[in-house]
């Protein structure tokens, strides 16, 4: 039975790097592409203390806070007797700051991410072994072999385009021709959505005797991608940019692209390369050092369960692994991933390497 607990909603909270030498971290306020960008946070409210005083906070870290899913995702948890206090912030961002805290953590729980960043909080053994009670339900396939973290949903990332746009490529490397340059928007590669685009065409190019274990062809392939493209600014509207025609195309993460079509009532041409999109799994993970474990399990098993899990998809468009979720989710859902279909990459290479990919391109191509 669980215990009951005053609901606190917060989509923000300020917290300091232990162990950096008082450098900033930074927390993302709610934005269009999902969280993946940052603002200052304060010092003086970086304790990490509970605004109620009570031991029983769990604290989260995700970059599924956005468009309303905090707010959403906090009310429907205070219903069920949790109270959270999520911290909206990148992929990348979180990863780092989970190991920065290593020795004195402040994150309970992981929600989103995807198995690159997993894979390297496993590795510096920040993550707790635990076991959901919804796993039978899951492709096996999916599931961590070791046990740290569980997937709850899968995300494709694609390549949208205005309804009326008329020169839609067939696949990412096509964006490198001159015509499409300054047509297409990109997100950072400090967040999972520019990251694993970015990843997903490099590795088409391994080479184990070129730079960084990928080709000559691909780091030309890499230069143009990025080289062409428009960086989104922070509080731009992006997906407005692509309606009007301003920057006719933009990297998007499916579930915001559902939720966009259905909020703006307008329809985008989705690209679907004949080699897949990159799909990414997001999962469950609980940090290693929290002082709540138990009650940690308990909440990841709510919260990865089918019944929230299906009605997570009902209202932002995401995709179900649980089975039982995943069939009864809306037709436009439906619709969605019958013509998509996921790419197939090497995970464990892309983890190895991926950091010094995005460093190599914010030296030398980055504008």
């Amino acid at each position: 039975m669980k215990k009951a607990i005053t609901a606190m909603a917060a989509t923000m909270m300020a917290i300091a790097l232990a162990g950096c030498g008082g450098s900033k971290e930074e927390t993302a306020p709610v934005k269009a592409d999902g969280g993946e960008e940052t603002a200052d946070v304060s010092a003086s409210e970086s304790s990490g203390s509970k605004s109620n005083g009570s031991d029983e906070t769990i604290c989260i870290y995700t970059n599924n806070a956005s468009d309303g899913r905090a707010e959403w995702f906090s009310e429907k948890a205070a219903e069920a007797g949790y109270d959270v206090l999520i911290v909206d912030v990148g992929a990348s961002d979180a990863t780092n700051r989970v190991m920065a805290e290593r020795n004195n953590p402040l994150c309970d729980v992981l929600f989103g991410l995807n198995n690159i960043e997993y894979e390297k909080l496993k590795a510096a053994d920040c993550l707790e072994q635990w076991k959901p009670d919804w796993t039978e339900t899951v492709d096996q396939n999916l599931i961590d072999k070791d046990g740290y973290y569980y997937p709850v949903s899968t995300t494709p990332l694609l390549l949208i385009g205005n309804a009326d746009y008329e020169n839609m490529p067939s696949d990412w490397t096509d964006l490198v021709q001159e015509k499409y340059k300054g047509q297409y928007q990109l997100h950072g590669l400090g967040g999972g959505t520019g990251k694993t685009v970015y990843a997903s065409i490099v590795s088409r190019y391994k080479d184990p005797e070129g730079e960084l274990g990928i080709s000559e062809e691909g780091w030309e392939m890499a230069k143009g991608f990025i080289g062409n493209a428009h960086d989104i600014a922070e509080g731009a509207d992006s997906i407005g940019d692509v309606i009007d025609g301003t920057y006719p195309m933009d990297e998007h993460w499916a579930s915001g692209v559902l939720t966009e079509q259905k909020n703006r009532d307008y329809k985008f041409q989705i690209m679907t390369p004949e080699v897949g999109e990159p799909f990414v799994v997001e999962s469950l993970a609980i940090v290693k050092g929290t002082d709540k474990y138990d009650l940690c399990v308990e909440f990841c098993n709510w919260l990865g369960g089918s019944e929230m899990q299906l009605e997570w998809s009902n209202n932002f468009g995401t995709i179900p692994c649980q089975q039982e979720a995943l069939e009864n989710v809306s037709d436009d859902i439906r619709e969605l991933v019958a013509v998509l279909k996921p790419q197939d990459l090497d995970w464990a290479f892309i983890a190895e390497n991926v950091d010094a990919w995005v460093e190599k391109a914010e030296l030398e191509f980055m504008q």
